[in-house]
Protein backbone atom coordinates (compact mmCIF):
# COMPACT_ATOMS: atom_id res chain seq x y z
CA UNK A 1 0.00 0.00 0.00
CA UNK A 2 1.26 3.45 -0.87
CA UNK A 3 1.73 5.73 2.14
CA UNK A 4 0.84 9.40 2.41
CA UNK A 5 3.75 11.82 2.38
CA UNK A 6 4.03 15.58 2.61
CA UNK A 7 5.05 17.63 -0.44
CA UNK A 8 8.27 19.61 -0.36
CA UNK A 9 8.70 21.56 2.88
CA UNK A 10 6.87 24.88 2.76
CA UNK A 11 8.35 28.29 3.44
CA UNK A 12 5.88 30.96 4.45
CA UNK A 13 2.22 30.72 5.53
CA UNK A 14 0.23 27.50 5.17
CA UNK A 15 -2.92 29.51 4.37
CA UNK A 16 -2.76 33.06 3.00
CA UNK A 17 -5.04 35.64 4.60
CA UNK A 18 -4.27 38.37 2.06
CA UNK A 19 -2.91 41.90 2.47
CA UNK A 20 -6.39 43.40 2.64
CA UNK A 21 -9.49 43.49 4.84
CA UNK A 22 -12.17 41.24 3.21
CA UNK A 23 -14.83 43.40 4.87
CA UNK A 24 -13.52 46.37 2.89
CA UNK A 25 -12.71 44.83 -0.49
CA UNK A 26 -12.85 41.52 -2.34
CA UNK A 27 -9.73 39.64 -3.31
CA UNK A 28 -11.38 38.48 -6.53
CA UNK A 29 -14.39 39.62 -8.56
CA UNK A 30 -15.99 37.39 -11.16
CA UNK A 31 -17.96 39.30 -13.81
CA UNK A 32 -20.23 37.26 -16.03
CA UNK A 33 -19.99 39.61 -19.00
CA UNK A 34 -22.65 37.69 -20.94
CA UNK A 35 -24.89 34.66 -20.49
CA UNK A 36 -24.62 33.77 -24.19
CA UNK A 37 -22.72 30.55 -24.93
CA UNK A 38 -22.70 27.95 -27.68
CA UNK A 39 -22.14 25.06 -25.25
CA UNK A 40 -24.68 23.27 -23.05
CA UNK A 41 -22.51 22.07 -20.17
CA UNK A 42 -24.19 19.66 -17.78
CA UNK A 43 -22.78 21.22 -14.61
CA UNK A 44 -23.38 24.88 -15.51
CA UNK A 45 -25.09 27.18 -12.99
CA UNK A 46 -26.88 28.97 -15.84
CA UNK A 47 -29.60 27.94 -18.26
CA UNK A 48 -28.62 27.64 -21.91
CA UNK A 49 -28.83 30.99 -23.71
CA UNK A 50 -27.52 31.31 -27.24
CA UNK A 51 -27.96 35.07 -27.52
CA UNK A 52 -26.98 37.96 -25.28
CA UNK A 53 -29.65 39.26 -22.91
CA UNK A 54 -30.90 42.69 -24.05
CA UNK A 55 -30.30 44.06 -20.55
CA UNK A 56 -26.72 42.83 -20.14
CA UNK A 57 -24.26 45.54 -19.12
CA UNK A 58 -23.29 47.78 -22.02
CA UNK A 59 -19.72 48.71 -22.83
CA UNK A 60 -20.02 51.97 -20.92
CA UNK A 61 -21.73 50.32 -17.96
CA UNK A 62 -18.99 47.69 -17.97
CA UNK A 63 -16.30 50.36 -17.95
CA UNK A 64 -18.06 52.10 -15.07
CA UNK A 65 -18.05 48.80 -13.17
CA UNK A 66 -14.32 48.30 -13.78
CA UNK A 67 -13.70 51.85 -12.55
CA UNK A 68 -15.67 51.02 -9.40
CA UNK A 69 -13.56 47.91 -8.81
CA UNK A 70 -10.32 49.81 -9.37
CA UNK A 71 -11.63 52.42 -6.91
CA UNK A 72 -11.11 50.03 -4.01
CA UNK A 73 -7.48 51.06 -4.25
CA UNK A 74 -4.42 48.90 -3.71
CA UNK A 75 -4.28 46.00 -3.41
CA UNK A 76 -6.86 45.95 -6.18
CA UNK A 77 -9.11 42.93 -6.68
CA UNK A 78 -8.34 40.42 -9.41
CA UNK A 79 -11.00 40.56 -12.14
CA UNK A 80 -12.09 37.47 -14.08
CA UNK A 81 -14.31 37.93 -17.13
CA UNK A 82 -16.47 34.85 -17.56
CA UNK A 83 -19.83 33.82 -18.96
CA UNK A 84 -21.56 32.17 -20.67
CA UNK A 85 -18.74 32.69 -23.07
CA UNK A 86 -17.05 36.12 -22.78
CA UNK A 87 -15.81 35.77 -26.35
CA UNK A 88 -19.44 36.28 -27.42
CA UNK A 89 -18.92 39.98 -26.64
CA UNK A 90 -17.53 42.03 -29.52
CA UNK A 91 -16.23 44.65 -27.07
CA UNK A 92 -14.27 42.18 -24.92
CA UNK A 93 -10.81 43.49 -25.89
CA UNK A 94 -11.99 47.04 -25.19
CA UNK A 95 -13.06 46.01 -21.69
CA UNK A 96 -9.80 44.14 -21.05
CA UNK A 97 -7.78 47.13 -22.23
CA UNK A 98 -9.76 49.56 -20.09
CA UNK A 99 -9.40 47.42 -16.96
CA UNK A 100 -5.67 47.05 -17.61
CA UNK A 101 -5.28 50.82 -17.96
CA UNK A 102 -6.94 51.16 -14.55
CA UNK A 103 -4.29 48.87 -13.08
CA UNK A 104 -6.52 45.80 -12.71
CA UNK A 105 -5.19 42.28 -13.30
CA UNK A 106 -7.55 41.04 -16.01
CA UNK A 107 -8.17 37.33 -16.59
CA UNK A 108 -10.52 35.54 -18.98
CA UNK A 109 -12.44 32.29 -18.81
CA UNK A 110 -13.72 31.53 -22.34
CA UNK A 111 -15.56 28.51 -23.69
CA UNK A 112 -13.86 26.41 -26.33
CA UNK A 113 -15.98 27.29 -29.35
CA UNK A 114 -15.17 28.55 -32.88
CA UNK A 115 -14.96 32.07 -31.38
CA UNK A 116 -11.79 31.12 -29.49
CA UNK A 117 -9.40 31.87 -32.32
CA UNK A 118 -5.69 32.63 -32.21
CA UNK A 119 -6.38 36.11 -33.53
CA UNK A 120 -8.79 36.94 -30.72
CA UNK A 121 -6.59 35.38 -28.05
CA UNK A 122 -3.69 37.48 -29.32
CA UNK A 123 -5.95 40.54 -29.28
CA UNK A 124 -6.82 39.90 -25.63
CA UNK A 125 -3.15 39.54 -24.71
CA UNK A 126 -2.24 42.75 -26.53
CA UNK A 127 -5.09 44.46 -24.64
CA UNK A 128 -3.39 43.49 -21.37
CA UNK A 129 -4.97 40.18 -20.40
CA UNK A 130 -2.66 38.19 -18.13
CA UNK A 131 -4.28 34.80 -17.53
CA UNK A 132 -6.76 32.62 -19.37
CA UNK A 133 -8.43 29.39 -18.41
CA UNK A 134 -9.91 26.42 -20.23
CA UNK A 135 -12.08 23.70 -18.74
CA UNK A 136 -11.19 20.03 -18.92
CA UNK A 137 -13.65 17.80 -17.12
CA UNK A 138 -12.40 14.41 -18.19
CA UNK A 139 -9.11 12.74 -19.05
CA UNK A 140 -10.67 11.21 -22.17
CA UNK A 141 -12.87 12.72 -24.85
CA UNK A 142 -15.88 10.57 -23.96
CA UNK A 143 -16.12 12.05 -20.45
CA UNK A 144 -15.32 15.65 -21.30
CA UNK A 145 -17.49 15.85 -24.42
CA UNK A 146 -20.45 14.45 -22.47
CA UNK A 147 -19.96 17.27 -19.92
CA UNK A 148 -19.80 19.95 -22.58
CA UNK A 149 -22.61 18.65 -24.75
CA UNK A 150 -20.66 18.75 -28.04
CA UNK A 151 -18.49 16.02 -29.57
CA UNK A 152 -14.89 16.95 -30.29
CA UNK A 153 -14.61 19.53 -27.50
CA UNK A 154 -11.90 17.55 -25.67
CA UNK A 155 -9.48 17.64 -28.60
CA UNK A 156 -10.25 21.30 -29.29
CA UNK A 157 -9.66 22.15 -25.61
CA UNK A 158 -6.21 20.55 -25.66
CA UNK A 159 -5.38 22.46 -28.85
CA UNK A 160 -6.69 25.70 -27.35
CA UNK A 161 -4.62 25.23 -24.18
CA UNK A 162 -1.39 25.06 -26.18
CA UNK A 163 -2.43 28.02 -28.32
CA UNK A 164 -3.20 30.13 -25.24
CA UNK A 165 0.25 29.57 -23.76
CA UNK A 166 1.89 30.18 -27.15
CA UNK A 167 0.21 33.60 -27.22
CA UNK A 168 1.74 34.54 -23.87
CA UNK A 169 -1.05 33.88 -21.37
CA UNK A 170 -0.66 32.11 -18.05
CA UNK A 171 -2.83 29.05 -18.49
CA UNK A 172 -5.20 27.75 -15.82
CA UNK A 173 -7.11 24.50 -16.32
CA UNK A 174 -10.48 24.21 -14.59
CA UNK A 175 -11.99 20.82 -13.69
CA UNK A 176 -15.37 20.07 -12.15
CA UNK A 177 -15.23 16.97 -9.95
CA UNK A 178 -18.14 14.54 -9.77
CA UNK A 179 -18.55 10.85 -9.03
CA UNK A 180 -18.47 10.31 -12.78
CA UNK A 181 -14.95 11.60 -13.37
CA UNK A 182 -13.17 11.48 -9.99
CA UNK A 183 -11.14 8.37 -10.87
CA UNK A 184 -9.81 10.09 -13.97
CA UNK A 185 -8.08 12.77 -11.88
CA UNK A 186 -4.56 11.24 -11.99
CA UNK A 187 -4.68 11.03 -15.79
CA UNK A 188 -6.14 14.53 -15.89
CA UNK A 189 -3.23 15.69 -13.75
CA UNK A 190 -0.83 14.26 -16.30
CA UNK A 191 -2.75 16.03 -19.09
CA UNK A 192 -2.74 19.35 -17.25
CA UNK A 193 0.99 19.19 -16.58
CA UNK A 194 1.52 18.31 -20.24
CA UNK A 195 -0.31 21.50 -21.21
CA UNK A 196 2.24 23.50 -19.16
CA UNK A 197 -0.60 24.98 -17.12
CA UNK A 198 0.43 27.18 -14.21
CA UNK A 199 -2.54 26.20 -12.05
CA UNK A 200 -5.13 23.45 -11.73
CA UNK A 201 -8.45 24.79 -10.48
CA UNK A 202 -10.69 22.07 -8.99
CA UNK A 203 -14.38 22.86 -8.63
CA UNK A 204 -16.42 20.61 -6.33
CA UNK A 205 -19.85 20.30 -7.88
CA UNK A 206 -22.70 22.28 -6.31
CA UNK A 207 -26.01 20.63 -7.27
CA UNK A 208 -27.65 23.71 -8.79
CA UNK A 209 -28.80 24.64 -12.30
CA UNK A 210 -27.99 21.95 -14.87
CA UNK A 211 -25.48 20.52 -12.37
CA UNK A 212 -28.33 19.23 -10.22
CA UNK A 213 -28.53 16.15 -12.43
CA UNK A 214 -24.92 15.17 -11.68
CA UNK A 215 -23.76 13.37 -8.56
CA UNK A 216 -21.48 15.13 -6.08
CA UNK A 217 -18.89 13.30 -3.99
CA UNK A 218 -19.67 11.94 -0.53
CA UNK A 219 -18.02 13.82 2.38
CA UNK A 220 -15.46 11.04 2.90
CA UNK A 221 -14.59 10.85 -0.79
CA UNK A 222 -14.26 14.63 -0.92
CA UNK A 223 -11.85 14.44 2.01
CA UNK A 224 -9.82 11.79 0.19
CA UNK A 225 -9.60 13.99 -2.89
CA UNK A 226 -8.52 17.02 -0.84
CA UNK A 227 -5.69 15.06 0.77
CA UNK A 228 -4.63 13.74 -2.63
CA UNK A 229 -4.64 17.27 -4.02
CA UNK A 230 -2.38 18.38 -1.20
CA UNK A 231 -0.10 15.43 -1.93
CA UNK A 232 0.32 16.48 -5.56
CA UNK A 233 0.61 20.22 -4.86
CA UNK A 234 4.38 19.93 -5.38
CA UNK A 235 3.66 18.99 -9.02
CA UNK A 236 1.35 21.91 -9.94
CA UNK A 237 -0.30 24.83 -8.16
CA UNK A 238 -3.70 23.77 -6.80
CA UNK A 239 -6.76 25.91 -6.20
CA UNK A 240 -10.16 24.66 -5.04
CA UNK A 241 -13.63 26.17 -5.37
CA UNK A 242 -16.54 25.24 -3.12
CA UNK A 243 -14.09 23.16 -1.09
CA UNK A 244 -12.68 25.58 1.51
CA UNK A 245 -11.89 22.49 3.60
CA UNK A 246 -8.70 22.28 1.54
CA UNK A 247 -7.39 25.03 3.80
CA UNK A 248 -8.27 23.02 6.91
CA UNK A 249 -6.53 19.99 5.44
CA UNK A 250 -3.41 22.07 4.74
CA UNK A 251 -3.35 23.40 8.31
CA UNK A 252 -3.95 19.98 9.89
CA UNK A 253 -1.25 18.32 7.81
CA UNK A 254 1.24 21.07 8.58
CA UNK A 255 0.55 20.75 12.31
CA UNK A 256 1.21 17.01 12.16
CA UNK A 257 4.40 17.56 10.18
CA UNK A 258 5.60 20.16 12.67
CA UNK A 259 4.90 17.72 15.52
CA UNK A 260 6.69 14.88 13.73
CA UNK A 261 3.52 12.79 13.68
CA UNK A 262 2.29 10.62 10.79
CA UNK A 263 -0.55 11.75 8.58
CA UNK A 264 -3.89 9.98 9.07
CA UNK A 265 -4.73 6.89 7.03
CA UNK A 266 -7.08 7.82 4.22
CA UNK A 267 -9.74 5.86 2.40
CA UNK A 268 -9.96 3.67 -0.70
CA UNK A 269 -10.42 6.58 -3.10
CA UNK A 270 -7.27 8.32 -1.84
CA UNK A 271 -5.36 5.04 -2.22
CA UNK A 272 -6.57 4.60 -5.79
CA UNK A 273 -5.72 8.18 -6.76
CA UNK A 274 -2.30 7.88 -5.15
CA UNK A 275 -1.46 4.55 -6.79
CA UNK A 276 -2.58 5.81 -10.21
CA UNK A 277 -0.55 8.99 -9.83
CA UNK A 278 2.55 6.95 -9.00
CA UNK A 279 1.92 4.67 -11.98
CA UNK A 280 1.49 7.57 -14.39
CA UNK A 281 3.99 10.10 -13.04
CA UNK A 282 6.32 8.28 -10.66
CA UNK A 283 6.74 8.48 -6.90
CA UNK A 284 7.72 12.15 -6.90
CA UNK A 285 8.33 14.95 -9.39
CA UNK A 286 11.88 15.38 -10.66
CA UNK A 287 11.73 19.08 -9.82
CA UNK A 288 9.20 19.52 -7.00
CA UNK A 289 7.63 22.97 -6.75
CA UNK A 290 6.83 24.88 -3.58
CA UNK A 291 3.13 24.17 -2.82
CA UNK A 292 0.90 27.19 -3.31
CA UNK A 293 -0.64 28.31 -0.02
CA UNK A 294 -4.42 28.53 -0.49
CA UNK A 295 -6.12 31.89 0.02
CA UNK A 296 -8.75 32.23 2.77
CA UNK A 297 -11.55 33.48 0.51
CA UNK A 298 -15.21 32.50 0.69
CA UNK A 299 -18.61 33.60 -0.63
CA UNK A 300 -19.05 37.29 0.12
CA UNK A 301 -15.87 37.22 2.17
CA UNK A 302 -13.18 38.31 -0.25
CA UNK A 303 -15.24 37.12 -3.22
CA UNK A 304 -18.10 38.60 -5.25
CA UNK A 305 -19.94 37.60 -8.42
CA UNK A 306 -21.60 40.05 -10.81
CA UNK A 307 -23.96 38.62 -13.40
CA UNK A 308 -24.60 39.76 -16.96
CA UNK A 309 -27.33 42.25 -16.06
CA UNK A 310 -25.40 43.74 -13.12
CA UNK A 311 -26.86 41.87 -10.16
CA UNK A 312 -24.29 41.27 -7.41
CA UNK A 313 -24.13 37.96 -5.56
CA UNK A 314 -21.80 36.63 -2.86
CA UNK A 315 -21.21 33.66 -5.17
CA UNK A 316 -22.46 32.42 -8.51
CA UNK A 317 -24.07 29.55 -6.61
CA UNK A 318 -25.89 31.54 -3.92
CA UNK A 319 -29.11 33.00 -5.40
CA UNK A 320 -29.20 36.09 -3.17
CA UNK A 321 -29.08 39.42 -5.00
CA UNK A 322 -27.25 41.97 -2.86
CA UNK A 323 -27.79 44.89 -5.23
CA UNK A 324 -27.36 45.94 -8.86
CA UNK A 325 -24.42 47.96 -10.20
CA UNK A 326 -26.72 49.92 -12.51
CA UNK A 327 -28.45 51.35 -9.46
CA UNK A 328 -25.85 51.33 -6.70
CA UNK A 329 -22.11 51.56 -6.22
CA UNK A 330 -20.46 48.12 -6.33
CA UNK A 331 -18.18 49.14 -3.48
CA UNK A 332 -21.21 50.06 -1.38
CA UNK A 333 -22.95 46.79 -2.22
CA UNK A 334 -19.91 44.72 -1.29
CA UNK A 335 -19.22 46.58 1.94
CA UNK A 336 -22.76 47.21 3.21
CA UNK A 337 -25.02 44.39 1.98
CA UNK A 338 -26.54 42.61 5.02
CA UNK A 339 -26.08 39.26 3.24
CA UNK A 340 -22.41 39.94 2.56
CA UNK A 341 -21.92 40.99 6.18
CA UNK A 342 -23.52 37.78 7.49
CA UNK A 343 -21.19 35.70 5.36
CA UNK A 344 -18.15 37.43 6.88
CA UNK A 345 -18.97 36.30 10.42
CA UNK A 346 -18.23 32.54 10.50
CA UNK A 347 -18.78 32.35 14.27
CA UNK A 348 -22.43 33.05 13.43
CA UNK A 349 -22.75 30.06 11.11
CA UNK A 350 -25.00 27.29 12.31
CA UNK A 351 -24.02 23.83 13.53
CA UNK A 352 -20.49 22.51 13.22
CA UNK A 353 -19.25 25.32 10.98
CA UNK A 354 -20.03 27.97 13.59
CA UNK A 355 -18.22 25.98 16.29
CA UNK A 356 -15.27 24.83 14.17
CA UNK A 357 -11.79 25.89 15.20
CA UNK A 358 -10.95 26.33 11.50
CA UNK A 359 -13.90 28.53 10.54
CA UNK A 360 -11.81 31.69 10.14
CA UNK A 361 -9.74 29.93 7.48
CA UNK A 362 -12.41 27.64 6.02
CA UNK A 363 -16.01 28.54 6.88
CA UNK A 364 -17.42 25.68 4.83
CA UNK A 365 -18.98 25.95 1.40
CA UNK A 366 -21.91 28.31 1.79
CA UNK A 367 -23.17 27.20 -1.62
CA UNK A 368 -23.24 23.52 -0.67
CA UNK A 369 -24.92 24.41 2.63
CA UNK A 370 -27.65 26.34 0.82
CA UNK A 371 -28.10 23.80 -1.99
CA UNK A 372 -28.66 20.93 0.46
CA UNK A 373 -30.39 22.64 3.40
CA UNK A 374 -31.86 25.87 2.02
CA UNK A 375 -29.88 27.84 4.64
CA UNK A 376 -26.74 29.65 3.48
CA UNK A 377 -25.51 29.82 7.09
CA UNK A 378 -25.98 26.11 7.76
CA UNK A 379 -23.16 23.71 8.48
CA UNK A 380 -21.57 22.46 5.26
CA UNK A 381 -22.97 18.92 4.80
CA UNK A 382 -20.04 17.94 2.57
CA UNK A 383 -17.49 18.25 5.40
CA UNK A 384 -16.81 15.22 7.63
CA UNK A 385 -14.65 17.08 10.15
CA UNK A 386 -16.00 17.14 13.73
CA UNK A 387 -14.76 20.16 15.70
CA UNK A 388 -13.07 19.63 19.03
CA UNK A 389 -15.66 19.38 21.80
CA UNK A 390 -18.60 19.26 19.38
CA UNK A 391 -21.56 17.30 20.79
CA UNK A 392 -24.15 18.12 18.15
CA UNK A 393 -25.16 16.28 14.96
CA UNK A 394 -22.39 14.55 13.03
CA UNK A 395 -22.07 13.81 9.29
Amino acid sequence: MTTMTEPVTRRGPVVRMGHYDPKDRPFIVIWEVTRACALVCKHCRADAQHHAHPDQLTTEQGKALLSEIAGFGKPQPIVVLTGGDPFERADLAELVRYGTELGLAMSLSPSVTPKLTRERVREMHEAGGKAMSVSLDGAVSRTHDAFRGIDGTFDKTVEAAHMITEEGFRLQVNTTITNGNVRELPLLLKDVIGMTAKMWYLFFLVPTGRGAQLQALSPQDKEDVLHWLHDISDRIAIKTTEAPQYRRVALQRDALRQAGEPLPVRGELWQYLTDETTRLLGEAPEKPRMPRAPMAVNSGNGFAFIDHVGDVYPSGFLPFVCGNVKEQSFREIYRESPIMKQLREPDGFHGKCGACEFNEFCGGSRSHAYAVTGDMLASDPTCPWVPEGWNGPRP
